[in-house]
């Protein structure tokens, strides 16, 4: 039946994935398509993290696995260089100055850059651009959902396209 409606047998480059996930870290899930639909995305296109990606390769619809990754294949380690100690001056005062807040700046070429909160001090406020998750080992639990060739216009655009909005 596969053959006939051309559905691939197994996860490889090109092909959509439907993809039911949990993440865990340190313990806590921190993330899970459960309640929600699965997430989809071209395989092979980097558009997941690499650790996860290259190991859903050969899984075929309903198999399931659990998958580390580790800090150089998910979000890479914590890069000291990537902290910064703003003039607590230079903060509008609407914004709560707590530990773990976050927030989003703009740099001088009007880039958004995503940051948190490290801590307060009198004068001045830490801040953190790494990933949240940068230095952590990332648990995953996954099953394929489901599995299509990707179209020539998914693959041109670089992205899934809801088959019931595609012309």
């Amino acid at each position: 039946m596969n053959k006939e409606n051309n559905q691939p047998e197994v996860v490889k480059e090109d092909t959509i994935v439907s993809l039911d996930y949990t993440l865990k870290v340190d313990g806590e899930v921190v993330d899970t398509s459960e309640g929600n639909e699965p997430i989809q995305f071209i395989q092979g296109r980097g558009q997941i993290i690499p650790g996860l990606e290259s190991e859903l390769n050969g899984m075929a619809v309903g198999d399931s696995k659990e998958v580390v990754v580790p800090p150089s294949r998910g979000y890479g380690d914590v890069d000291e260089k990537a902290f910064a100690n703003i003039p607590r001056k230079e903060f509008p005062s609407n914004i709560p100055l707590e530990k773990d807040i976050k927030l989003q700046l703009r740099d001088d070429e009007g880039n958004i850059l995503d940051a948190y909160i490290v801590n307060v001090k009198e004068k001045s406020v830490r801040l953190n651009f790494n990933h949240p998750l940068a230095g952590k080992d990332l648990h995953f639990d996954v099953t394929v959902v489901d599995l299509r060739e990707a179209t020539e216009e998914e693959l041109d655009h670089g992205h899934v396209h809801d088959p019931e909005h595609q012309h």
